[in-house]
C-alpha cells in the first residue's frame, strides 16, 4: 500500500499530522468558511473536520481515489451534519447520493440520462474526471481545486469545460439528436 499522509496517520505516524494539516488546510478552511450556518465559528467546524480525518485515515484507500477527495468528502459531510443540526437544509446534495444517480424510476428519460452521464464520466481521461467530480459533486470552485490538485486555474478551468462538453454531447447523441429543452 502507499505511503500516503492518511496512511502514515493510520499507522500512528504523529510526523505526518502537521503536514496534512499543511497540505489540507486550506481545502478545508474553505469549505467550512462556505457551508458554517451564519452565527457559527468556521474554527470550530476546521478542528471537527480534522478529527474526523484522523478517525477515518484508515478508511482512505489510494486504489479507490485520491487523499484530496477524501478529505473534501469528510469535512462536506461533517459541515453538513452542522447544518442539519441547526435544522437549516444544505442546498448541495450529500456525496452519499452519487451512487443514486440514474435512481428516479418516476422518469426514465432521466434515469437513463444519469445512468449514460455515469458511464461517460468513467470513460474520461482521469484528471478530467477528477477535477470534475470536485466541481459537481464536492461544489468546488475553480480555485479550490487548483490549490488541492497543485494545477493552474486555467487547466482546471479547460478540464472541467471539456468534461461538461463531453457530458452534453454524448447525452445529446444518447438521446438520438434530439435538443433537450434547458
Amino acid at each position: 500500500m502507499p505511503n500516503t499522509l492518511l496512511n502514515r496517520i493510520a499507522t500512528g505516524e504523529r510526523e505526518a499530522v502537521p503536514q496534512v494539516i499543511d497540505r489540507y488546510g486550506g481545502l478545508v478552511w474553505s469549505l467550512a468558511r462556505r457551508l458554517t450556518p451564519k452565527g457559527e465559528d468556521p474554527e470550530d467546524a476546521v478542528q471537527e473536520i480534522f478529527i474526523e480525518i484522523w478517525k477515518n485515515a484508515d478508511r482512505f484507500d489510494p486504489d479507490k481515489g485520491e487523499e484530496a477527495v477524501f478529505v473534501a468528502m469528510i469535512a462536506r459531510r461533517r459541515l453538513i451534519d452542522r447544518l442539519r443540526k441547526t435544522e437549516r437544509k444544505p442546498d448541495v446534495n450529500s456525496i452519499d447520493d452519487v451512487g443514486e444517480i440514474g435512481a428516479d424510476q418516476h422518469n426514465p428519460e432521466t434515469s437513463a440520462d444519469a445512468a449514460l452521464a455515469v458511464r461517460v464520466m468513467a470513460e474520461m481521461k482521469p484528471e478530467q474526471r477528477r477535477m470534475l467530480t470536485m466541481s459537481l459533486q464536492l461544489g468546488l470552485s475553480h480555485g479550490e481545486i487548483a490549490e488541492v490538485t497543485q494545477t493552474a486555474v486555467g487547466t482546471v478551468k479547460s478540464h472541467i469545460r471539456r468534461g461538461l462538453i463531453t457530458l452534453r454531447d454524448r447525452l445529446m447523441s444518447g438521446n438520438h439528436g434530439k435538443r433537450r429543452k434547458a
